[in-house]
């Protein structure tokens, strides 16, 4: 299959997912959990089922003193089940709220309650920031040690690309972002950066055999003798990851999307752009 072919067409796609992305982190923006916010997430199950709606009726009615109009009430997996997301409440608060929601749908039970101070809430985008930073550099400097700088710095390039494309898919859906959200931000990072570097070592071995070729040649074939092997493990794991989106519940599912686009788009970028950008930047060396 000859890819760099279609180099020119998958840098035009690229770039016009990266500059869509961009704008969408900036309109309509992420859309940052309670984890980095500060706030209370309250999810529960009632005996019967429910509606937004009547769960918001109800929650203003619970706490008239507390102004919850920008409370975000979504319903679950199943129709008797329910999570507020709203500002930062005290205990006293959320015992009222429970109360009220016994009273009126009956069998109340906690499924989860979480409180998040605004501190709190600042330190983790903090490290989740710092974390990737410290990633991108670690690659960086290990892909040069054991490569050239060329290589380390077009992987970190594909990197930056399937990291934005991420976040552009997440602010243009409004799912959440939060703790496990940045959990799947650095699997994909090691998963990308794995077929990336399983392609440039194959680049590297054929450099090494000093055969008299076209360095697009050479780079087109290296992307050939990879191209099970990635198709393989892309594929195995894109099923996994699949079925954890349709079958492994709300809690974790905005991580288990994360980490599907991210897989689509970091085994496209492996094929499609880090072999070809590489070959720009050297083609343009040499010129």
């Amino acid at each position: 299959m000859n890819f760099l072919r279609y180099r020119k067409s998958a840098f035009i796609f690229s770039g016009i997912l990266v500059l869509l992305s961009i704008f969408a982190l900036f309109v309509p923006g992420l859309n940052l959990g309670v984890d980095f916010t500060g706030g209370t997430i309250l999810e529960r199950q009632v005996s019967t089922n429910v509606s937004t709606s009547g769960v918001r009726k109800i929650l203003d009615e619970a706490v008239p003193d507390v102004d919850l109009s920008g409370a975000v009430v979504q319903r679950l997996d199943e129709p008797n089940q329910f999570m507020i997301r709203t500002k930062e409440l005290d205990n006293s608060d959320i015992l009222r709220i429970d109360q009220a929601f016994n009273r009126e749908f009956g069998g109340l039970i906690e499924l989860r309650t979480d409180v998040v101070g605004p501190v709190v809430g600042k330190e983790l985008v903090q490290k989740a920031l710092l974390a990737v930073i410290i990633s991108s550099i670690g690659i960086l400097a290990y892909i040069t040690i054991r490569f050239e700088y060329r290589f380390a710095t077009v992987a970190v390039l594909c990197l930056l690309h399937d990291i934005l494309i991420v976040l552009g898919f997440f602010a243009l859906t409004g799912r959440e972002v939060n703790s496990p959200f940045v959990a799947a931000i650095l699997t994909v990072l090691g998963y990308s950066i794995n077929d990336t570097i399983v392609i440039f070592d194959r680049i590297r071995e054929n450099l090494r055999l000093g055969k008299k070729e076209d360095t697009a040649d050479l780079v087109n074939r290296s992307l050939n003798q990879s191209l099970s092997r990635t198709i393989n493990t892309s594929i195995t794991t894109f099923v996994v990851v699949f079925m954890l989106v349709l079958f492994g519940g709300s809690a974790i599912q905005d991580f288990a999307m994360a980490l599907l686009v991210g897989i689509v788009f970091g085994t496209y970028s492996s094929l499609l752009l880090a072999g070809s950008l590489w070959l720009e930047w050297t083609e343009r060396v040499k010129n």
